[in-house]
């Protein structure tokens, strides 16, 4: 666990490959439309997208003539839970604090847009 999670810091170090991740949470993209946004060759892209793949982040696929990249969320859940360990980075319990707005809003009630 310890080496896949160092290739997942790893990956995540880059600028680059962190645009990449969040591109990729909109929808699957062909690596050419993922290059696109980026100053740099379909080459150097394609080397960020083999680290990515490496590290668990991301699949590709071939459809037809076309290479997709799509995320892979679990890699970046077990980046998660380890960085809970520390305790300051836990995780919102979203159904507790939607719970807990419906218990002081009162249901049906909508919370103000501006406190």
């Amino acid at each position: 666990m310890d080496a896949r999670l160092d290739m997942v810091f790893s990956a995540l170090a880059d600028p680059t490959r962190r645009s990449i991740l969040a591109m990729l949470l909109e929808d699957d993209m062909a690596v050419t439309d993922v290059a696109e946004p980026f100053d740099m060759s379909l080459a150097a892209i394609s080397k960020h997208l083999v680290i990515l793949t490496k590290a668990g982040l991301i699949s590709q696929e071939k459809r037809g003539r076309v290479k997709w990249c799509k995320l892979e969320p679990d890699a970046l859940r077990d980046a998660s839970i380890w960085m809970q360990g520390f305790g300051q980075f836990e995780a919102v319990n979203l159904d507790a604090f939607e719970r807990f707005l419906t218990d002081e809003l009162g249901e049906g009630d909508e919370p103000p847009l501006h406190p």
